[in-house]
């Protein structure tokens, strides 16, 4: 009888054994979709990003970043396109991540504003290159000038890609070269990458996410226009440079009432025209910015954290 029970009891230890062993080595989530912060969007669940720069090995370092995104700065940091090609490559090397996804999403910030056509007109082959290297969208900054923006949503997408083309968006300024690199980062064969890097929302299937910042008073002058460009995916109100703009160069919260008035117009018209809005959260406001509506939030892994329970998000972190 005990050699019953000694049997018995070995067999259960070798079974929960094997099973803890199956448990770790378990194959990651099979994502829908490259672009993981698109991903999650789609779900209705709000998105965090941090920031990145660097080359081949701060990218393999922030391959398992808790960030849904990474917004690569080359506004205060320098356009050098070796270094954000190698970062990629890093992210890539380092995955993929807890979710599945090859890479996090990377975002780049682009040193040059919108602040009027001829500017992006002289300046829309950054776009180009940057794209190449297997970025997941652009980020553009003080987006003075609705032409600037139609500019950039142009300049991200190849020709043949016609959806939403008419009054307020022309033909795509893509061109094939840099298709092979990019679609090596993502993981997939060129044909796919050439189907699937367009901008979405306004292509469902597109995996390349644009947004602008209206962050000085130039720009809110012509935020409804601008937010009606067919092809950007989010918005935000830049309280840093808004409240330099305005002549309030060391504002913090409670913002003075020209700036929540300026916060209030970006979020309307974002609203009206079905954008993704990107404000600063904390551990202390974040369940207050999602029920307010805020789905793309600059903070730290705790408020990351704590919004992603209060939002009941069904995707691993």
């Amino acid at each position: 009888m005990r050699r019953k029970w000694a049997l018995a009891g070995s067999l259960a230890s070798i079974s929960l054994i094997l099973g803890l062993a199956n448990l770790g080595s378990s194959a990651p989530p099979t994502p829908k979709r490259i672009n993981k912060a698109i991903e999650l969007l789609e779900q209705g669940q709000p998105v965090y990003y941090t920031m990145g720069t660097g080359g081949y090995e701060e990218g393999k370092k922030m391959a398992q970043t808790w960030a849904d995104f990474i917004i690569y700065d080359m506004e205060h940091g320098p356009f050098d396109m070796g270094d954000l090609k190698a970062f990629m490559k890093g992210l890539a090397d380092g995955g993929p991540t807890r979710t599945g996804h090859r890479t996090p999403a990377v975002i780049p910030q682009l040193p040059v504003g919108g602040w009027d056509e001829a500017t992006m007109q002289a300046n829309y082959w950054m776009i180009h290159q940057v794209l190449a290297t297997g970025a997941h969208g652009i980020h553009l900054c003080h987006v003075v000038a609705p032409e600037a923006a139609r500019i950039m949503v142009e300049s991200a997408r190849y020709p043949f890609n016609t959806k939403g083309m008419g009054a307020n968006l022309g033909e795509g300024r893509r061109g094939s070269g840099g298709q092979g690199d990019a679609a090596e980062i993502w993981g997939i064969p060129v044909s796919d990458y050439l189907r699937k890097a367009d901008v979405w929302p306004l292509n469902p299937e597109g995996e390349i996410l644009l947004g602008v910042k209206i962050e000085n008073k130039y720009a809110l002058k012509n935020v409804e226009k601008t937010l009606a460009v067919p092809g950007l995916g989010f918005s935000e109100w830049g309280p840093g440079d808004m409240g330099m703009s305005m002549g309030f160069p060391s504002s913090s919260e409670p913002y003075p009432k020209q700036m929540e008035d300026a916060r209030t117009r970006i979020f309307a018209a974002t609203r009206a025209n079905k954008l993704f809005f990107l404000n600063s959260v904390n551990e202390d406001n974040i369940e207050a910015m999602i029920k307010e509506g805020v789905m793309i939030g600059a903070g730290n892994e705790k408020a990351a954290e704590k919004g992603r329970k209060f939002s009941k998000r069904p995707m691993p972190w």
